[in-house]
């Protein structure tokens, strides 16, 4: 961060920059890029007569006009082949009720991420998640290469939302986006 010399004064103490961690020291990278809180989803697609889940936290609108959405997937990914060849996905925005949702599709088989959960068929066959905050219906629209992950960008062909906090993930804890959540 750049400050502009008038806002620096003979009474500000010099502070020191923190200390750099070394440039393979994985554990202390992904401590502080969990500096940044996240919104969490749960990303569905149908392929091959198959549901498929995951939880995502890598969400981010890109455009209003073309509607356009992005997340990413890392290429060792099991359901890699399924979100990046099935032509399109949904992306559930979690309420904050639906903690237990964002644990359940973060690991286990196919049939243990779905097993129990109430689960709404959209017109392209694709499970939107009910209570969700919001969900965002996309067709494939491009995907990146970068690094270990592919950008998924989706264009968005409908969509909805309620009044409810939106689960958000920080320093590896769950809270709550919303107006109450104080």
């Amino acid at each position: 961060m750049r400050l502009h010399p008038d806002a620096l004064s003979a009474s500000t103490p010099a502070v020191a920059p923190p200390a750099t961690a070394a440039a393979n020291d994985h554990a202390d990278y992904r401590h502080a890029l969990a500096s940044f809180g996240t919104g969490v989803t749960v990303v569905t697609t149908r392929w091959q007569d198959l549901d498929w889940g995951m939880t995502c936290n890598s969400f981010s609108s890109v455009s209003l006009e073309p509607r356009l959405v992005l997340w990413s997937i890392r290429r060792e990914a099991s359901s890699y082949e399924a979100f990046t060849r099935s032509g399109g996905f949904t992306v559930n925005v979690l309420s904050h009720a639906q903690q237990s949702l964002a644990r359940q599709f973060a690991t286990g088989s196919l049939e243990q991420r779905f097993k129990g959960v109430p689960q709404e068929r959209l017109a392209s066959t694709r499970v939107c998640l009910p209570g969700a905050a919001a969900w965002f219906e996309c067709e494939l629209h491009q995907l990146v290469d970068a690094g270990d992950h592919t950008i998924v960008i989706g264009r968005v062909l409908e969509y909805a939302s309620q009044e409810t906090p939106a689960l958000s993930f920080w320093r590896s804890k769950f809270d709550r986006f919303g107006t109450d959540a104080n």
